[in-house]
């Protein structure tokens, strides 16, 4: 980050991992997402050079976690130009961090390079990279969109052509893998360091047009990064991670595969909590509650005794810059694997009783314990069918349900967002001002808002609420956007859920003396706009923790 900022960039927070008010994903899995809005034109407060280190999760990852490279939390470097610097001096800027920041050896670097882009082969020959170690693959693998490739991009979605650079590990190739090693070879020889994305097109009804402006989004991920720097293929004897292995008293050298899934997923589920998930059965809640039951399993199968404790304070070592809430996650952790202790002792009651599949899938038994549980009565054809199936609905969740192409602004859900900040400004004014956002999910259909408070609302006290809420939108106040100072802002009483995600120079929306808010849009331009609602539901959403939902009468 600090490269990039000699170079003009401005440094910026990560986004929270639940993205806020944006129904279309469940989590932010890449570094671009927060930055759609600007990638298609919108001007960013912090001006044209941007860079960042993006908290990622992603949940189609889960059942990959194990080997020496795949994990579910990362982060993603980020830099970016909006309409700025374009191919040459991305191209170079990265060539000399790899080469003389980091000192990799030319020799150890390899590149790829969308077929029909021979002028991104040109600069790379330039900047002194060989022939014989550039690689040209089509869309497949060196084209970038969110939907993958150009016929599954939905209207309106942008991307481009990209060229990644990979390192080598130099580790012996496995046949099986193919006959002859590349740097897209799944052997684990070559491992993908960083993309270099020219978000040059928008697609529309009638084709791919230019965008206004030609951006560059670059990703490259730290763990992997640092794995380089190390010169050793095993990501999970980095800094990021081997504190957290060492918290855990089993043999890492006879049990990489168990200690790989805890090490990974209790990080991860560290995360998710700070970032306002909880444990449940549904969207970003089950997702964390599969983490720790894995984990669990995990545990119980190496005999090592529940003890979360020391995980959890390696992590919040190694992250002290992220992690807060020490007591909440503590808690959280412990809460879920108590419920899920006798969820595994009674799955240990059902062994042949119930299909392999349900003792996966409901009880949380990895596929290896099963097997050992079975014996000859284990079909593993069967098993991996009805996986396979489990699985597509997961990738489905993970990669966000982009089914509607960008981040959802349309006018209802731009109604229902401006809605949540008067909800907010009542629910303190009437519950006093320790009430603070802990989060919020809206969809086409209703808002969900979550709040600090300990104590179920009463029917008198929503109502007020309500009505409070209404009457401001009687008022049909104007709803302002000023740019200003974070500091500046919240020294004038402006709230903001997760303020650490804004940057120095942000994005302020005014309700007159009613609201004020840090948030990055979208919003009506008065509050008559929004229509009046109804709150229809109150529930609890943890501890200390309340949950309301409304919708538009």
């Amino acid at each position: 980050m600090r490269f990039f900022e000699k170079r003009g960039h401005v440094m910026m927070p990560s986004a929270p991992l639940v993205p806020e008010n944006d129904p279309t994903t469940l989590f932010t899995g890449s570094g671009m997402q927060p930055m759609l809005p600007f990638l298609l034109g919108e001007p960013h407060p912090s001006g044209t050079r941007l860079v960042d280190s993006q908290k990622c999760f992603r949940s189609q990852d889960i059942e990959e976690v194990g080997d020496n490279r795949h994990d579910t939390f990362f982060e993603m470097l980020g830099n970016w130009s909006l309409g700025d610097y374009f191919k040459e001096e991305q191209l170079a800027w990265f060539w000399e961090f790899l080469t003389r920041e980091l000192n990799f050896s030319s020799e150890k670097l390899y590149v790829s390079v969308f077929d029909e882009d021979k002028e991104t082969a040109d600069l790379w020959v330039k900047l002194g990279v060989s022939k014989e170690r550039i690689f040209f693959y089509d869309e497949k693998k060196n084209w970038w969109s969110r939907s993958g490739v150009r016929a599954n991009m939905p209207i309106g979605e942008p991307g481009g052509p990209d060229s990644e650079v990979f390192y080598d590990f130099g580790t012996k190739h496995d046949p099986k893998f193919g006959k002859d090693c590349h740097p897209n070879c799944d052997c684990g020889r070559f491992v993908e360091i960083g993309n270099n994305v020219f978000m040059t097109y928008k697609k529309t009804v009638n084709g791919f047009v230019p965008l206004e402006k030609k951006n560059i989004d670059f990703g490259g991920g730290l763990e992997r990064l640092t794995a380089a720097a190390n010169n050793d293929n095993d990501q999970f004897k980095t800094d990021l991670y081997w504190p957290i292995i060492q918290s855990i008293e089993a043999d890492y050298e006879t049990n990489k595969y168990a200690i790989r899934v805890m090490a990974d997923h209790l990080k991860a589920s560290v995360f998710l909590i700070q970032d306002g998930v909880l444990p449940g059965n549904k969207a970003q809640g089950y997702f964390l509650r599969r983490l720790l039951r894995r984990a669990t399993v995990k545990m119980q199968q190496l005999k090592l005794p529940l003890e979360f404790l020391p995980i959890i304070k390696a992590v919040f070592a190694i992250y002290p810059m992220y992690l807060k809430d020490f007591n909440l996650i503590n808690q959280t952790i412990g809460e879920e694997i108590s419920k899920f202790k006798k969820t595994l002792d009674a799955g240990l009651k059902m062994v042949g009783k119930i299909s392999n599949f349900d003792l996966y899938q409901s009880y949380g038994f990895p596929k290896e314990v099963i097997k050992e549980l079975q014996g000859d009565k284990f079909d593993e054809a069967e098993f991996e069918r009805e996986k396979t199936q489990h699985q597509n609905l997961s990738r489905t969740a993970g990669k966000g349900m982009f089914r509607g192409g960008l981040q959802d602004r349309s006018e209802i859900t731009t109604k229902y967002h401006t809605a949540t900040h008067l909800l907010h400004a009542a629910l303190r004014q009437i519950l006093g001002n320790s009430v603070s956002q802990k989060g919020s999910n809206i969809t086409a259909e209703r808002l969900r808002f979550d709040f600090s408070f300990d104590r179920k609302l009463s029917e008198s006290e929503i109502e007020e609420i309500e009505k409070l809420v209404n009457q401001k939108v009687v008022e049909n106040i104007p709803v302002e956007r000023l740019e200003m100072q974070k500091t500046k802002a919240l020294e004038m009483g402006a709230l903001a859920f997760f303020p650490e995600k804004y940057p120095e120079i942000t994005n302020v929306y005014k309700i007159g003396n009613f609201s004020m808010e840090l948030c990055g849009g979208p919003h009506v331009n008065s509050t008559g706009e929004v229509g009046k609602i109804n709150i229809f539901k109150e529930e609890s959403a943890g501890a200390g923790v309340r949950r309301v939902y409304a919708k538009m009468k």
